[in-house]
């Protein structure tokens, strides 16, 4: 282990974290209205699919990412109609994107390319270093010298901290999460926000599967998620239901899974999936220390029927 082996872990750990950080956030957004969404897999294996498909057509990754942001939109209005406007259990309808999601992407992209097919590859969003600041040791390429998602990921970290804590609209967003009949008698329009939180939900997690396939890797797998939707949730609890937390928790998890592909091409002996393990290992290990210390919204999970007072 030496320097170069260091600064590569931790710049592998900045781009493993991000699709995470976009997810995590869909998440965040959504418990804050009152929607706790365990669906963020689904979400992101539809998104990293079309997103892949629109890239290979068009060439363009930009297209390819904002395809992947519409998609996670439509698929989440169908949670969203379930949850909100039918009262439905969150969990459960959750649990059928996750199971729906990517059975449709498997099937589009069967239909699309054919059974037994060859692994069809796409360009990847190029990095766009920021003059001057690249050239800073360590930190110019760790913070400078990335794609453009990995800049819009940290910008929205920063905007979804000010508007939570410094804007009254954020103040009102959060009041729906935490007590909705309250929020309603002060005239808060409390399923506009429960909708708007699930647009803003299923755009961030399908950004965050688009990732995948737009600047991380060239081709699309099935599984290619590989559980990061379930990391992020666990990240928003580790994170204390905050963008600063949220972002510190994905960079540690983002860390984990650059440290296990390491330690899987430098080790000789020990299966691979052990190493594998790690990633997961420390959400359960983070979940079973801190998870407890702190409940988060307080109407989080529960359906909100506008007739009752």
């Amino acid at each position: 282990m030496d320097w170069t082996f260091v600064s590569n872990l931790i710049l592998a750990s900045v781009r493993m974290a991000t699709p995470l950080i976009f997810l995590a956030l869909a998440e965040l957004y959504s418990q804050r209205a009152g929607l706790v969404h365990i669906g963020l897999e689904g979400l992101a294996s539809i998104g990293s699919l079309v997103g892949f498909l629109v890239c290979l057509i068009t060439g363009d990754p930009f297209l390819g990412v904002l395809a992947g942001a519409v998609v996670g939109i439509a698929v989440n209005m169908i949670y969203a109609f379930a949850t909100i406007h039918l009262c439905a259990e969150q969990i459960v309808y959750g649990m059928a994107i996750n199971i729906f999601a990517p059975a449709l992407a498997a099937f589009i992209y069967r239909v699309y390319f054919g059974a037994g097919s060859e692994l069809v590859q796409v360009k990847l969003m190029s990095t766009v270093a920021i003059p001057g600041l690249k050239d800073i040791p360590f930190i110019g390429p760790l913070l400078f010298d990335q794609t453009p998602m990995v800049y819009l990921a940290y910008a929205l970290v920063i905007f979804t901290a000010i508007y939570f804590n410094k804007t009254k609209s954020g103040l009102n967003y959060k009041a729906v999460g935490e007590h909705p009949k309250a929020a309603a008698t002060l005239g808060i329009p409390v399923i506009g926000i429960k909708y708007l939180a699930s647009v803003i939900c299923g755009a961030l997690a399908g950004i965050g599967g688009a990732y995948l396939t737009t600047c991380y890797s060239t081709t699309y797998v099935d599984g290619n998620v590989a559980g990061r939707g379930f990391i992020a949730l666990a990240a928003v609890i580790f994170g204390r239901w905050s963008a600063g937390g949220v972002v510190l928790a994905c960079l540690f998890f983002g860390f984990c899974d650059a440290l296990q592909i390491r330690l899987q091409v430098g080790s000789s002996g020990i299966p691979y999936q052990f190493f594998q393990m790690i990633p997961y290992v420390a959400t359960v290990v983070v979940l079973a220390l801190i998870g407890a210390k702190k409940a988060g919204p307080k109407a989080v999970g529960k359906p909100y029927r506008k007739e009752e007072r």
